[in-house]
């Protein structure tokens, strides 16, 4: 599979037109509802990004206040939002807010997947968004099989992108942690879910097609940078956590990519947000 896509500028939009930036937020919010008592809407009309996507939102549209519908941005327009949920109530889940309406977005047409609300896509013109749950293997590897189903999909799907000489923007909670650097402690972990041998040999795949971690190509070899934290022990306050969240795309739209960013400094769920810059959009 090879997700660095066609070579030929025609296939692209005019360079010159590229004149502005998106900020685009990913965020695993444990529970939209939960979320939204911590204060969310308050952060995302301070926070103001063009898209912001959301994952483990656990709710359905019909379960929410208007507030969390249609949050407002910091001029006070009123987010478009779109929502992928799980048939299981209080599980899963994705959802986009945008400051624009987007005129094509969907979920996956895979039902394994869909039925767990585990992705949501957006046409943006020469790229596509993809705001992903991955699965969590779970203890003893009890759901790594579908997991790894997952993620061979997502792989194809990258890669049917890229041959349609267009780009991907894949963002959301992984659930795995790619290498030693990923985790605060990684010889304790190396039979935990999120750090098992075939999740990370996933990623190595992933990575050899031509995708790329973008944090860590602006940020190679830094270490303690992490998104997620157990509730337990004060995980958090001493830092001990895991990188698991991530925005990856094809390595012919990394020029384009103008900033990658972790903000633990935002609390309200045990990960913290993930942001990324793009420009000519």
């Amino acid at each position: 599979m090879n997700l660095r896509g066609r070579c030929d500028p025609l296939s692209l939009p005019d360079q010159r037109a590229y004149t502005s930036l998106m900020r685009i937020i990913s965020w695993n919010v444990n529970g939209i509802r939960a979320a939204e008592r911590q204060g969310f809407s308050q952060w995302l009309r301070e926070e103001s990004p063009d898209i912001l996507c959301v994952q483990e939102t656990k709710a359905c549209p019909e379960q929410l206040s208007e507030e969390l519908l249609h949050p407002l941005d910091k001029e006070g327009k009123p987010y478009f939002s779109y929502w992928s949920s799980a048939q299981r109530k209080g599980y899963a889940g994705t959802a986009l807010f945008s400051k624009r309406e987007l005129s094509q977005t969907r979920n996956w047409g895979k039902d394994a997947f869909d039925r767990e609300g585990r992705l949501l896509q957006a046409d943006l013109g020469d790229f596509v968004l993809l705001c992903a749950y991955f699965p969590n293997s779970q203890d003893a590897g009890a759901r790594l099989g579908y997991k790894l189903e997952f993620c061979s999909a997502m792989l194809e799907f990258c890669g049917e992108i890229t041959a349609q000489g267009r780009h991907f923007l894949l963002c959301g909670d992984y659930n795995i942690a790619h290498t030693p650097i990923d985790l605060a402690r990684p010889k304790e972990n190396e039979g935990s879910a999120g750090y098992l041998p075939e999740e990370r040999a996933w990623m190595d795949a992933f990575t050899a097609a031509g995708a790329v971690d973008t944090f860590r190509y602006f940020h190679p070899g830094e270490e303690r940078h992490y998104t997620w934290w157990s509730y337990r022990t004060n995980a958090r306050e001493r830092n001990v956590g895991w990188r698991i969240d991530y925005h990856c795309v094809d390595a012919a739209f990394m020029p384009r990519i103008k900033k990658s960013l972790i903000r633990p400094e935002v609390r309200g769920a045990d990960h913290c947000p993930v942001e990324i810059e793009i420009s000519g959009v």
